[in-house]
C-alpha cells in the first residue's frame, strides 16, 4: 500500500506534467506580432546579413544589442522564458530608485537579512543608507540587500507589483517577477530580450550606471566597522570597456548574466540565459562579435522597442499575473503556442519527481 510520502511525490509528479502541458506560450503579443521584429519570434538563432561568423555559445538563450539605437543584432531564442535567478535585480533597482531617497536609512528585518542565497551581511537591528542597500544588492547581489529595499517600499507583495508594473510599461511581456531578489519561485521569469530591454532603461539613470560599474565599495557593518565588498561581475574586471551590468545564478536557473561595454563609440548590451557557471569568456565573445558586426554595417535583426505609451497601459500587475502563469518557465520549447516535447516525454516527469530537493542558491 502506498506511503502518504509516495503519494505526495506522486501527486508532485503528476502536477509538474500537468503544469509542464499548459504553461506553453508563443512570443507573440495577443495581436500576433512580435515584440521587436518577427525575427526574434524564432527559437533559434536570428543573425543579420554582413555579419561575422558567430562564436560558439552554450547558454539556451541569449542576445546582443546597441544600447543606444536599440537595435538587435542577433539572437537566440530571444523570448525563451527562463528562470532570471539575480539578474531580475536590475527590474528591482530600476522599479525602486526613483522612488527611494538615497539618504534614507532602512533598519532591515529578521526575514530580510535570514534570506537563502547570497548576502552581504546585514545585521537586524541596524540601519543602512539606501544608497548602500543598492550598493550591495547591485555588487554582491546581495539577497538581504534586496529584501531590506523591499521592506523600505512598502514590503516585498507591493515592489513585486510594481516591478511587474514596470515590466509591463517597457513591453517586457515575457518578464514577471515574484520577489524582488530573484530567486527561483513559482512563476518568476524573465527572457533575454527582456533583459536587454530592462538593462536599456535602468542604464539611462546615473545611480544605477554607477552602482554597476562599481568595481568595490563598503558597507556599514555591526558596532561600526566597514564590510568590504567587490563586484561579482567579473566582465568588469577581464574586458576592457566593460560597464557592467549583473550576473546571476541558481540551481534551476543555470548562470545568467547581463552586461555591456563601450567601444568606437558604441555601447552594447549582451544576455546570456541559462548557460554555464563561467559566463563571462562567452559574453566577451559575443560583444566582440558585436562590435565586429556594427563595424561592417550588418544589418540588425530587430529593435529593443520603447516603453509602452502610458496614455495606453497595457494591463494591470494582476492581469500580468495571470498571462504569465501561462509561460513556459526555463525556455521550453514552443511552435506557435503549441508544445513540441511528446506527451509521453512529459508525462516520464511523473516518475522522476519523487525527490525534493531544497537547493542552495549563489
Amino acid at each position: 500500500m502506498p506511503t502518504s510520502r509516495s503519494l505526495r511525490a506522486g501527486c508532485s509528479g503528476l502536477l509538474l506534467a500537468l503544469v509542464v502541458l499548459v504553461t506553453w506560450a508563443s512570443p507573440a503579443r495577443a495581436d500576433g506580432t512580435v515584440v521587436g521584429g518577427d525575427r526574434l519570434g524564432s527559437r533559434g538563432i536570428a543573425v543579420g546579413t554582413g555579419a561575422p561568423a558567430l562564436p560558439a555559445t552554450v547558454a539556451s538563450g541569449w542576445l546582443v544589442a546597441d544600447l543606444d539605437t536599440g537595435a538587435v543584432l542577433a539572437a537566440k531564442d530571444a523570448h525563451g522564458r527562463y528562470a532570471p535567478a539575480s539578474t531580475l535585480k536590475t527590474l528591482t533597482a530600476l522599479t525602486l530608485i526613483p522612488r527611494l531617497d538615497v539618504h534614507r536609512q532602512v533598519t532591515p528585518t529578521f526575514d530580510d537579512v535570514n534570506v537563502d542565497g547570497s548576502r552581504v551581511g546585514l545585521v537586524e537591528h541596524v540601519a543602512y543608507p539606501v544608497d548602500q542597500l543598492f550598493m550591495a544588492m547591485l555588487v554582491v547581489s546581495g539577497n538581504d540587500a534586496a529584501n531590506a529595499l523591499a521592506t523600505a517600499n512598502g514590503g516585498v507583495d507591493a515592489t513585486v507589483e510594481q516591478m511587474n508594473t514596470e515590466a509591463a510599461h517597457l513591453q517586457a511581456l515575457d518578464t514577471h517577477a515574484a520577489t524582488p531578489n530573484g530567486l527561483d519561485a513559482p512563476g518568476q521569469r524573465s527572457s533575454p530580450y527582456d533583459l536587454a530591454l530592462i538593462a536599456r532603461s535602468a542604464m539611462q539613470l546615473p545611480r544605477f550606471r554607477h552602482y554597476v560599474s562599481t568595481k568595490h565599495s563598503q558597507i556599514r557593518g555591526p558596532r561600526g566597522k566597514a564590510i568590504a565588498i567587490g563586484n561579482h561581475d567579473r566582465l568588469l574586471y577581464n574586458y576592457p570597456g566593460a560597464i557592467g551590468i549583473k550576473n546571476g545564478y541558481t540551481v534551476a536557473a543555470q548562470a545568467c548574466f547581463v552586461g555591456a561595454a563601450t567601444r568606437g563609440g558604441h555601447t552594447l548590451v549582451v544576455t546570456l540565459m541559462h548557460t554555464a557557471p563561467r559566463y563571462w569568456p562567452e559574453a566577451a565573445a559575443l560583444l566582440d562579435w558585436g562590435f565586429a558586426a556594427e563595424a561592417r554595417a550588418a544589418r540588425p535583426v530587430g529593435q529593443l522597442v520603447d516603453p509602452a505609451d502610458p496614455n495606453h497601459p497595457t494591463g494591470s500587475s494582476a492581469e500580468r499575473g495571470v498571462a504569465a502563469a501561462t509561460a513556459p518557465a526555463r525556455g521550453m520549447p514552443t511552435k506557435a503556442g503549441l508544445p513540441v516535447l511528446p506527451v509521453a516525454l512529459v508525462l516520464t516527469g511523473v516518475g522522476a519527481t519523487a525527490l525534493v530537493v531544497r537547493k542552495r542558491f549563489v
